[in-house]
């Protein structure tokens, strides 16, 4: 497995990421068992970067991480994310953001005592909350860094300036956001604050949600409660929209013998060496299909008749969901 540096830490890690999160929600029905099989393919194969967050799952999908990590935590490097708050008892909706200094540290704890370790090894501002300034979060952040809870500090969804402001009150070795052949509007201010500070882009939805993949045709391949049925990418003329551009990108993916998640992938790789994708899977077989792309060579032909698929449809979440980005 190839391996990266995240942001200036001096940390390596796997060149590409596993994201977590559908192994316990989101995506339709979980099966434990082939989840936590995928987490260990993961690591008997070098892919040590494991994404999840204290609301997958309302914390579930931290639990999943102990029970499958059980005496194999040091071959993992964790990163978990806080700060969207989710009702506990009812049918889970988000109630609000946090990043107030109190909660950063009682959420910090929890997140501790789900993934049964001493230590995180990156630690996200999931979303940023508006009510808080940003240098308060980070403050507290840090000073979980200063207690050993956590190795290094990550965002997810900032704008760029709000990246600098964080990065004035401590080092900022990654911020997570989507990007993807789909998702190209942090190219312009993000990306380059990203390199100005040397902090890692990883990019997570890499996959377009599982859409540049090809296997989903209509909602009828989504589970009922699949909260993609909710994105305005999925519905309606969009819909529609977005398959056209996808059966672009089956032909051009069949004409160097890959899979449209494949070609896809590759070009997020080809982005730059200091942008890191987290594919989402909870299946093997998804696991080694996705790995595979670190070896496929794009010439920067190929780089730009990939990249005029990039017209999709829809924006990435609903009103809500946008509101919550720190654009």
């Amino acid at each position: 497995m190839k391996t990266v540096q995240l942001g200036r830490t001096g940390l390596s890690v796997s060149a590409l990421g596993l994201g977590c999160m559908g192994m316990s929600e989101f995506y339709g029905a979980g099966d434990r068992a082939e989840s936590i099989a995928t987490i260990h393919h993961a690591l008997d194969h070098g892919l040590n970067f494991l994404d999840t967050a204290d609301m997958y799952g309302r914390g579930d999908n931290e639990r999943l991480l102990q029970e499958a990590l059980s005496g194999r935590r040091h071959e993992a490097v964790i990163a978990t994310k806080f700060g969207i708050m989710r009702d506990p008892e009812g049918p889970g909706r988000v109630t609000g953001l946090s990043g107030k200094p109190e909660y950063v540290r009682h959420a910090c704890e929890a997140s501790l005592q789900r993934l049964g370790t001493d230590y995180i090894d990156l630690y996200y501002l999931h979303r940023v909350d508006p009510a808080t300034p940003i240098e308060e979060t980070v403050g507290a952040m840090a000073e979980l860094v200063q207690a050993g809870k956590v190795r290094h500090l990550g965002l997810s969804e900032v704008a760029a300036e709000t990246l600098r402001r964080a990065a004035a009150v401590h080092p900022i070795a990654a911020v997570q956001s989507e990007y993807s052949l789909w998702s190209q509007d942090i190219e312009a201010e993000v990306i380059p604050a990203c390199r100005e500070l040397g902090v890692t882009l990883v990019a997570y939805s890499p996959l377009g949600r599982g859409f540049l993949g090809g296997q989903i045709r209509s909602l009828d391949d989504l589970d009922p409660d699949d909260f993609r049925r909710g994105l305005p990418r999925f519905q309606g003329a969009n819909f529609q929209r977005n398959l056209d551009l996808v059966h672009e990108l089956e032909t051009l993916a069949a004409a160097k013998g890959v899979t449209a998640s494949q070609l896809a992938l590759a070009w997020v790789l080809h982005q730059g060496a200091d942008i890191l994708p987290i594919p989402g899977t909870k299946r093997r077989s998804y696991l080694a299909q996705n790995s595979a792309a670190l070896e496929i060579a794009l010439a920067p032909a190929e780089l730009q008749r990939i990249n005029r698929l990039a017209d999709v449809a829809g924006t990435r979440y609903a009103e809500n969901g946008m509101r919550r980005v720190n654009a």
